[in-house]
C-alpha cells in the first residue's frame, strides 16, 4: 500500500514578492561587478550584512551617470527626467519594475536615506547635461550632489539608524567623498574635456594647464582627504575597512598623480593595476586585524 506523501503548498505571494527583492538586489550587486572591481573590493570588505544595500545604491547612482555620460544618440535630458519620476515613484509606493530601482527603494526605507540626498545627487547628473562654465559656488554644487551625497547615503547605512553618529560622521564622510571625486576629476581631465566638453575645476583652463595649477588643486584634494581620514577611525568597525579600502586606493591614485607633471595628466587616464589593489587589500586587511585603523 502506498504511503500518503504530504501535500506541498505552492509558493505564496509572499514568497514570489521575496524572490522578487531578491532578483532585484542581485541586479544591483551584478552592475556593482560589471561596473567596477575596485569597488566591489570596497563592498566585499564590509560586514556581510551592508551588501545588499551599498550595491544597491551604487546601482542605483551608477544607472543615473550611465545615462549622462554613455547614451549620446538619445535624449539624454529625457531619460534623466523620466528616471527621476520613475525614482520618486518607487520610493513613493515601495515598489519599481525597475529592478535597480526596487532594490534602491528597499535600501532607502530600510535605511532611512534622505530624499534631500537623492534630489542632490539627480540634481549634479542634470548638470551635466548643461554647458556649465563652472566657479567656486557651482563647483561646490556639483561636487556636493554627485560625491558627497553618495557618502552620505552610505553612512546611513551604516550608522543603521545612529542619528548622533550620523551627525558626527557626516562632515568627514562629505570630505572624503569630495576627495574621491576630485581625484576623479583630474585624473578624467582629458577625456572629460575631449569627450564631453567639460572642465569642472573652477578658473582653470584645459589649454593652460600647467604644474602650478595642478598643485594647487592637490592641495585642495589633500585637505579633503586628511579629513576624512578623521571619520574612517571613527566608524563602525563593521564599515570601517571597506571605506579604509577605498580611501587607500584613492590615496595610491593620488600619489600617483601627485608624481606626474601636468602634461602627463593630459596625456591620458592614470590607473593603478590590478595587482596593486591587490597589494592594497591585503595591507588595510592586516592593518584592520591589528587594530591599526
Amino acid at each position: 500500500m502506498a504511503t500518503a506523501q504530504p501535500a506541498v503548498s505552492p509558493p505564496s505571494v509572499a514568497d514570489h514578492v521575496a524572490l522578487f527583492d531578491r532578483a532585484s538586489l542581485a541586479c544591483s550587486k551584478l552592475i556593482t561587478q560589471r561596473y567596477s572591481t575596485s569597488f566591489t573590493l570596497g563592498i566585499r570588505s564590509l560586514d556581510a550584512r551592508f551588501h545588499e544595500a551599498i550595491y544597491a545604491v551604487y546601482g542605483f547612482v551608477r544607472w543615473a551617470d550611465e545615462i549622462v555620460d554613455t547614451f549620446h544618440d538619445r535624449d539624454k535630458a529625457a531619460l534623466l527626467r523620466e528616471f527621476r519620476a520613475e525614482t520618486h515613484r518607487a520610493i513613493d509606493e515601495q515598489f519599481s519594475m525597475n529592478p535597480v530601482l526596487h532594490a534602491f527603494q528597499l535600501a532607502v526605507h530600510r535605511y532611512g536615506i534622505d530624499r534631500e540626498f537623492i534630489d542632490a545627487f539627480l540634481h549634479s547628473m542634470a548638470m551635466d547635461l548643461e554647458d556649465i562654465c563652472y566657479n567656486d559656488q557651482l563647483y561646490n554644487e556639483y561636487i556636493y550632489g554627485s560625491a558627497e551625497v553618495v557618502g552620505l547615503m552610505c553612512l546611513r547605512v551604516f550608522c543603521e539608524g545612529d542619528e548622533a553618529q550620523f551627525e558626527q560622521l557626516r562632515h568627514p564622510a562629505c570630505r572624503l567623498g569630495a576627495a574621491f571625486q576630485k581625484i576623479n576629476f583630474l585624473r578624467d581631465l582629458r577625456s572629460d574635456y575631449e569627450d564631453r566638453g567639460r572642465v569642472y575645476f573652477p578658473d582653470v583652463c584645459y589649454e593652460q594647464f600647467d604644474d602650478a595649477c595642478k598643485r594647487r588643486i592637490e592641495a585642495d584634494i589633500k585637505a579633503d582627504f586628511d579629513a576624512g581620514y578623521a571619520g574612517i577611525v571613527q566608524l563602525p568597525r563593521s564599515a570601517r575597512l571597506g571605506v579604509y579600502l577605498a580611501y587607500v586606493y584613492y590615496l595610491k591614485l593620488f600619489a600617483t598623480i601627485r608624481e606626474l607633471p601636468a602634461q602627463r595628466i593630459l596625456a591620458g587616464r592614470v590607473r593603478v593595476p590590478d595587482n596593486t589593489k591587490l597589494l592594497l587589500l591585503v595591507g588595510s586587511y592586516f592593518r584592520y586585524r591589528l587594530r591599526a585603523i
